[in-house]
């Protein structure tokens, strides 16, 4: 049997009759950028996320740049984030200028660690960039109130969370901005790049939105400098159709999960940590990362059972050539190098059969002699 990591096209092939023709009326209406159809996405986005603006941009990364540009983050300045994340979120933070400082997760949700938050913080600091990794979000509450006696915005990176919650309230209305990416193996993907920046803040939303198109309002009128990052109408419609399937997707994920656990339960693999899902909070799985001795030679053996595999990510970012100027060394951050370390990503995706876990579950259970 073949069990891929994702299999987008058995997703497809669930909306293809959905997709074609709106796709064709964007070519024949020859309307590609920004416009109605990508007006509707934003407004549809809104709704779902439960905030008053959402502004589309061409990726995830540039809604982050965007975020940390509208909040005036610069040279010289500070962001603290986590290091156990996609390389953007503190890629986006050194393209300005400003300096990546890296605060380590918690080792049972992978997320930033809010008791290791508030002695990093300087004068310096402009901004907190949590990341609600895997789709579980982080401990907003506590991040918020640390973040907030000093008087530094939170900006959400909810890259791989849309639809996800908290007690809180869902990801993306639980910090001053929130940042979300479509690329396609996203949860909710489109058929290319495309990222959005939510916000409550009319103010802030007036500024993205002008940021996004070089600065200009109205057009070719620049008071301030920007970037060029719109939302393609047809990222937008593929996206907008997509939206109205994502709980069902979600519930399929959430399903999956709890077919794993049982599974795993089953065969007695005990010695396999399985995600945590802290008490009131939907974990949407936009990845399924379990935590395992062997690693590699495991991913290694399922790899010979042609079942799909990630690790996300094997190499934490205060480790990675490019911030070596930081003067990081090996062991500042412990709990990041663990996770780096020793976590695999399982196939989650809502498509996936019964039969198809059973197997990947029975190819983990031989690996380790069960």
């Amino acid at each position: 049997m073949k069990v891929p990591l994702l299999d987008l096209k058995a997703q497809y092939a669930t909306i293809r009759s959905e997709i074609e023709p709106v796709v064709k009326d964007i070519f024949e209406s020859q309307y590609f950028i920004n416009g109605p159809v990508v007006k509707k996405f934003e407004e549809a986005t809104a709704r779902y996320i439960g905030v008053s603006h959402a502004i589309g941009c061409a990726s995830g990364t540039d809604a982050l740049l965007l975020a940390l540009m509208a909040l005036g983050v610069g040279r010289g300045d500070e962001v603290i984030t986590t290091p156990y994340t996609f390389f953007a979120t503190a890629g986006s933070i050194a393209r300005l200028g400003a300096k990546p400082v890296f605060c380590d997760i918690r080792s049972d949700t992978y997320n930033l660690d809010p008791d290791k938050l508030e002695k990093l913080i300087t004068p310096k600091t402009k901004a907190v960039i949590p990341v609600h990794l895997y789709g579980l979000t982080a401990d907003m509450g506590r991040i918020n109130d640390i973040a907030g006696s000093h008087g530094i915005p939170v900006i959400e990176d909810a890259a791989q969370a849309i639809g996800a919650s908290s007690p809180l309230g869902k990801a993306g209305t639980l910090g001053t901005i929130g940042c979300f990416s479509f690329f396609p193996s996203k949860n909710l993907g489109g058929a290319g790049d495309g990222g959005m920046v939510v916000t409550n803040d009319s103010a802030l939303a007036e500024k993205i939105t002008m940021l996004r198109e070089h600065g200009s309002k109205p057009k070719y009128y620049h008071s301030i400098v920007g970037i060029n990052s719109r939302l393609d109408a047809l990222q937008a419609a593929v996206l907008t159709i997509k939206l109205r399937h994502l709980d069902a997707w979600t519930d399929g994920r959430i399903s999956n999960a709890a077919s794993y656990r049982k599974l795993f339960s089953d065969k007695g693999l005990k010695d396999i940590v399985l995600p945590d899902v802290p008490q009131g909070h939907r974990h949407i799985f936009n990845q399924f990362v379990i935590r395992v001795k062997e690693r590699d030679s495991l991913r290694e053996f399922l790899t010979g059972r042609e079942i799909g595999t990630e690790i996300y990510y094997p190499v934490p970012l205060h480790q990675q050539e490019c911030f070596s100027g930081l003067g990081y060394k090996k062991g500042d951050l412990p709990e990041s190098e663990k996770a780096a370390g020793c976590t695999l990503a399982l196939p989650i995706y809502p498509e996936l059969t019964r039969e198809m876990q059973e197997y990947v579950v029975d190819a983990i259970a031989e690996f380790y002699g069960k």
